[in-house]
């Protein structure tokens, strides 16, 4: 699972999950973001892209880790 988040202040404005596949706002201010970003297809389609990139390359590297250490 990929999240980005988006804070300000200790405060969770904004987040983006891959199970959801687009943001959602928290705040006044992060739910206007996530609308605009959820309507910018270029940018939702790179974000929900970021799995692959972060997740499935690097989940057998620490899996592996993980079991060697226990």
């Amino acid at each position: 699972e990929y999240i980005d988040s988006y804070f300000f202040n200790k405060l969770e404005l904004t987040r983006f999950s891959s199970p959801v596949g687009k943001f959602v706002g928290f705040t006044e201010y992060g739910v206007r973001n996530a609308e605009y970003w959820n309507n910018n297809p270029s940018y939702l389609s790179a974000m929900k892209a970021q799995k692959e990139v972060y997740c499935l390359n690097h989940v057998p590297v620490y899996y592996s880790n993980a079991l060697t250490k226990s």
